[in-house]
This record gives C-alpha cells, sequence and structure tokens, in this order.
C-alpha cells in the first residue's frame, strides 16, 4: 500500500524584496532607492544612470511596492470609488473597462458599488467608501443633487453642481447624426423609445432629440412615442415597447431607440410580427454596444465609446486627486454614428400585421 504523508509541506516562499533589500545590493540608501522608485521631487538630485541601475535591479530582483505602509506613511490610499446604476448592463460594463483599462497602468485601484437606483443604498454605500478612505469617486448614470465631500467625475452627469465634472456627449449631435440619417433614407414616420425616467441620460437625450426634429421638420407624434417603463439589461426593454407600437394604428416606416438593448429587443418582436429589418422597419440604437456588431442584423448605432468615455473618466479624477490640471465643469465627447445593416431606405410601406390580443 502507498505510504500516506504524515506532514503536509508548505511551498517555500522566497523572501520579500524591500526597499533594504535593494540598498544593500546597490549599496545605496533606502532613501535614495524610493526616490528614484517614486519619482519624487528628491529624484531629481540623482543621477540618471544611478536611477536607470535601480529600476533595473527593482525589475530583476521582482520587487513590488507596500502599497500599505505607503498608504500609512503618507495618509494616502490611491483608491477611487466607483458609483454606478449596474455593474451587468452593457452601458455600466463598458465604461468600468475604461476605467479599468485606465487605472491598471497607474498606482491607483477602484471599488464599485452598485445601487439600482435606490437611494437609500447610495447614501449607505457612498459613505462606506468614504469610511474606506477613497480618494474621489466616478459615478456612472447615477444622478447627483448635492456637491460630494471628494472631486467627483460623473458620467451622463447633467446636473451642475459644484466640484463635479460632468462627463457626457453631445446629444443634439447625437439626435442630428441619427434623425438626418433616417431622413437621408426617406424615413418621416418615425417611432421613439424614450428612456426610463431614473436613467441620468433620458430626460437631457429626449429634449435634445425634440429639438433636433423640430430643426429638421420631424413631427413627433405621441402615438409613436412609447416610454420605456424597466431599467432591465436585457433585450427584453424593447421588446414589449416594439409589441405596443405593432398593435397600434399609426404606421411607422423606422424606429429611434433609447439604446441598443431596446433596439435589439424591438428587432426582436418585430420578426416575430412578419416585418422585416431594415426592408420594413429600419433601427437606429444608441451606445454601441458589442452586442451591436453580434446580432443580425447588425445594428446601426449612435457610438458615445463607452470605454474611451471610462478612460477620460479616470484619467479626470486622478489629475483632479493629484492637483496636476485644472477643474473642468464639464467635458464633451463627440458621437458618431455607425452605419450597419439595419437600417435602410424607406420601401414602399405595407400594413403592420396585427398582433392578436
Amino acid at each position: 500500500m502507498p505510504q500516506r504523508s504524515s506532514e503536509i509541506k508548505e511551498p517555500r516562499k522566497e523572501p520579500r524584496v524591500t526597499l533594504k533589500t535593494l540598498a544593500e545590493h546597490l549599496h545605496l540608501t533606502a532613501g535614495t532607492i524610493s526616490a528614484a522608485l517614486n519619482d519624487s521631487a528628491a529624484a531629481r538630485a540623482i543621477p540618471e544612470h544611478t536611477k536607470r541601475r535601480i529600476l533595473e535591479a527593482a525589475r530583476e530582483l521582482n520587487y513590488k511596492p507596500n502599497y500599505f505602509a505607503r498608504s500609512l506613511r503618507l495618509q494616502r490610499t490611491y483608491t477611487i470609488g466607483v458609483i454606478a446604476q449596474q455593474i451587468g448592463d452593457p452601458y455600466g460594463a463598458g465604461i468600468i473597462s475604461g476605467i479599468e483599462e485606465y487605472l491598471r497602468n497607474t498606482e491607483y485601484f477602484f471599488l464599485t458599488v452598485i445601487h439600482r437606483h435606490d437611494q437609500r443604498i447610495l447614501q449607505t454605500y457612498s459613505q462606506m467608501l468614504l469610511a474606506r478612505g477613497v480618494e474621489g469617486f466616478i459615478t456612472v448614470d447615477t444622478s447627483i443633487k448635492e456637491a460630494p465631500a471628494l472631486p467627483t467625475v460623473a458620467v451622463a452627469g447633467h446636473r451642475q453642481v459644484p466640484g463635479v465634472t460632468n462627463l457626457t456627449i453631445d446629444h443634439k449631435v447625437a439626435a442630428r447624426l441619427a434623425l438626418t440619417h433616417l431622413l437621408e433614407y426617406g424615413h418621416r414616420e418615425i417611432a421613439f423609445f424614450k428612456g426610463h425616467k431614473h436613467s441620468s441620460d433620458s430626460k437631457t437625450r429626449w429634449a435634445a432629440i425634440c429639438d433636433v426634429a423640430k430643426e429638421l421638420g420631424i413631427h413627433i407624434r405621441p402615438e409613436l412615442t412609447v416610454q420605456l417603463e424597466t431599467d432591465l439589461a436585457t433585450p427584453e426593454l424593447g421588446y414589449p415597447a416594439a409589441k405596443q407600437l405593432v398593435a397600434g394604428e399609426h404606421r411607422f416606416t423606422a424606429l429611434f431607440a433609447f439604446n441598443d438593448i431596446s433596439a435589439i429587443g424591438a428587432i426582436q418582436a418585430f420578426q416575430e410580427a412578419g416585418l422585416r429589418v431594415p426592408e420594413d422597419v429600419s433601427i437606429i440604437g444608441f451606445d454601441d454596444i458589442p452586442l451591436a456588431v453580434i446580432f443580425k442584423p447588425e445594428l446601426t448605432t449612435v457610438s458615445q465609446r463607452l470605454p474611451r468615455m471610462g478612460q477620460i473618466a479616470a484619467k479626470t479624477i486622478i489629475d483632479q486627486i493629484e492637483k496636476t490640471a485644472d477643474y473642468q465643469s464639464e467635458i464633451m465627447v463627440e458621437p458618431e454614428l455607425i452605419q450597419r445593416a439595419s437600417s435602410g431606405p424607406m420601401k414602399i410601406h405595407v400594413a403592420l400585421p396585427k398582433v392578436a390580443s
């Protein structure tokens, strides 16, 4: 029978490389090593060839800084609090992906909390992040009503609040891109999905659509405007709204949806009703989520460049924390129309199939 070992051997641990280790290895002081690695003001007095020796030795010996000790010494945490409505929705995921990508190359990391538009939870989680020593906030699809205690960047922020940088897209440009595209294809009877009332973009985007539609001579019919009643992160968001349009008495040849996920749900509903996209109904979404290029037909959409917005938010909050750039109350990002297969020229319209009640 095989022998059973009476003891479990723990893996051998390599000795931890510290500033003292590097100092002894290079015959320099720990203060010189620290100044060079942190590129502090004191590093200016260190010769370049010495800095290179220090950096090369740190890589060679796999030196990893003790951020806990550094935080205690400097009374810093290098932590950012990210407050989002959801993580699982494509919009929030795209923004947070950009934040993570930017912070990966810095000494900062982030903690994320989710509130789902529950004000009590939002307040509780904000206080918890403060108690954990975050140095700034990035909010995503979150309404800020009062001045925060720390530097804050609000992605999709529209309320002017002291100390908050609102990072938004130009919604009028976005509306003009989408509606002009439909007009050029001959569409005049256009249906709309309005965003959920809790979404921070809904009110601003709808006001921009109404203003641009008036400028372009497009009549927005109340009977072709459907309010999205939930904030689901699946195509189910737009499915019942599209069913409502199909069941109505008024014809339409195009739909401008509040976001991509509701547009994809609408495509499913229209196809089930016997309508072809784009031959019978052209559809434009908003956001340019990854699913927009996977779903068939591929979705024409207004791109917000979500990961890029996350990167801008991360850079901006670090600039504010480190005071390396002037405060900006607003940063505007230009949207882009991405034309794909879900939009096309208006065809001779046939009667809409009726959905059985």
